[in-house]
């Protein structure tokens, strides 16, 4: 199973792939790492719903893991973040889970990741994105 694990920060959404073949990971090569929003318009978000549906088919995506953030409080995801959280759901015949800190924190407890993320040549930033997918896929993996 291939997912993209998605970080929402701001205007930008961060986005890792992960795929899970015979319990080995892979982390394929995507042309990029983030997509922003450049304009808060209805145009605007329907060109980045766009532009993301483009790249999940290009790279034949079967689901999108979304961090989930906070709707109050000190870590709130702000307004725009969740109008991309919004975009990225209404994609048609994309399955999109929205998976919380909570759940992932217990995944990753359960199934701690067994490289370093330094060797997994990723950015940085990535890093939540990628702990969004792989927290995802080993708790679907366990389930089965």
């Amino acid at each position: 199973m291939k997912v993209c694990g998605v970080d929402l920060k701001g205007n930008e959404a961060t986005v890792c792939l992960l795929s899970l073949i015979d319990g080995l990971f892979h982390v394929p090569d995507c042309r990029t790492r983030r997509l922003t929003l450049a304009d808060t318009s209805a145009k605007g978000l329907k060109s980045f719903q766009s532009t993301f549906e483009k790249l999940m088919a290009d790279y034949k995506i079967d689901a999108v893991v979304i961090r989930q953030r906070q709707s109050k409080g000190k870590f709130a995801g702000s307004a725009i973040g969740f109008k991309l959280e919004a975009a990225i759901e209404l994609i048609d015949g994309l399955e999109v889970v929205v998976f919380g800190p909570t759940e992932i924190k217990e995944s990753l407890r359960r199934n701690p990741v067994a490289v370093p993320f330094s060797d997994t040549g990723l950015k940085q930033f990535q890093e939540p994105a990628f702990t969004t997918a792989y927290a995802w896929l080993m708790k679907r993996a366990h389930q089965e």
